[in-house]
């Protein structure tokens, strides 16, 4: 499922083409958001944004199109009349004169108005987003300690969205091992300095993905590796997918376990277990 970073993303490419635009063509699938394409034709779009791993597409009239891909959805940008080559199922079409932008497969799609915006039972759910510019290491710090987290594993709580809304699985491995804790710990077993540890990375990591659009290894890691003849694939993570190989920084074998029935990637020299 693609995650915070990835999310952001495909906002932003979407809204390069519809922010400011007036959507002169619209087309809903879903039977249940279908009775909006009147409403939304000759409408503008003011924003595209996002919380966690949802989209919200503004529009000037009070709408929002909030959609969620899960594991399957994706949107495409194109110029007109370009229609992506692809045998997804297309679920909203959103014309501009010059572009569109469509998506496919997704099956979490509503239009709300701005209060119920306020009551989504997801929306209302979510902590703060991994990417708010505003959020601070000194908030998740605190998040880290506080009575409602502070008991749970860290494996399982770094794919809270309750927690922090936008982190997923290779978030979480990455995180993880640049604090140097392992999955297995919870915030109360971590002194006050490795917490801060922790809650730094999980700013540094999450924004250094969206910032290199998906990639977690830091600048001069990445020219070093390139270097050596790796791939995008092999250069990318530290331990996320790299079962078996050496760490980068120790040469331990990485692991791979399974919480909250995903895989979490370690290195038990530098994170313990």
């Amino acid at each position: 499922m693609p995650e915070g970073p990835e999310i952001r993303l495909a906002a932003d490419r979407v809204a390069s083409v519809l922010v400011d635009n007036e959507i002169v063509d619209v087309a809903l699938e879903l039977p249940a958001i279908r009775p909006f394409e009147p409403r939304l034709r000759g409408s503008r779009v003011t924003a595209v944004d996002t919380r966690g791993k949802a989209m919200l597409t503004r529009f000037d009239n009070g709408l929002t199109l909030f959609s969620h891909n899960q594991l399957y959805g994706r949107w495409y940008t194109t110029e007109r009349p370009k229609i992506p080559s692809t045998r997804r199922s297309l679920r909203v079409a959103l014309h501009t004169p010059t572009h569109s932008a469509l998506l496919y497969s997704a099956s979490d799609i509503e239009v709300l108005t701005e209060e119920q915006l306020k009551e989504h039972p997801f929306l209302s759910r979510l902590g703060p987003d991994i990417l708010d510019s505003d959020l601070t290491s000194k908030q998740i710090a605190g998040r880290l300690a506080s009575q409602r987290f502070r008991n749970r594993s860290l494996g399982s709580l770094y794919l809270d969205q309750q927690f922090l809304a936008g982190n997923g699985n290779y978030l979480r491995s990455e995180i993880l091992w640049a604090a140097r804790v392992g999955p297995r710990q919870r915030p109360s077993d971590l002194d006050k300095r490795a917490l801060n540890r922790l809650a730094s990375a999980t700013l540094k990591i999450a924004r250094r993905s969206y910032r290199t659009r998906g990639i977690t290894a830091t600048s001069v890691e990445v020219r070093r590796r390139a270097a050596q003849g790796m791939t995008y694939q092999q250069y990318r993570f530290q331990v996320y997918g790299r079962e078996g190989l050496p760490c980068h920084v120790c040469e331990a074998p990485v692991q791979r376990i399974t919480m909250a029935s995903r895989a979490v990637f370690l290195c038990p020299s530098c994170q313990g277990s």
